[in-house]
C-alpha cells in the first residue's frame, strides 16, 4: 500500500514541480485551490495512516502549489492593474 501511494504521489510531485520549474505556467485558480486541497489531504491522511514516505512527497506537492499559487495571484493582479 505505501509503495502505492509513494508511486502515485511521486507522480503528482513531478508534475506540479514540472509546473514550478516552467515559469511561464500560470495555474488556473480552480487548478490551484483542487491540487492544494487535494494534496493537503492526501499529506494529512498519509501521517495518520503512518506512510512516512507518501506524506513526505505529498508534503513537497503541497509547497510546489503553494508557490504556484501566489505567482497566479501575482500575475492575476499585474493583469487587473
Amino acid at each position: 500500500m505505501s509503495t502505492l501511494l509513494s508511486i502515485t504521489f511521486a507522480c503528482g510531485l513531478f508534475i506540479a514541480a514540472a509546473h514550478v520549474v516552467n515559469t511561464r505556467f500560470v495555474a488556473p485558480v480552480y487548478d490551484a485551490v483542487a491540487n492544494l486541497t487535494a494534496f493537503s489531504c492526501a499529506t494529512a491522511a498519509s501521517i495518520l495512516l503512518h506512510h512516512w514516505a507518501p506524506a513526505a512527497l505529498t508534503a513537497f506537492a503541497v509547497l510546489c502549489w503553494v508557490v504556484l499559487t501566489v505567482r497566479t495571484a501575482t500575475r492575476r493582479r499585474r493583469l487587473t492593474s
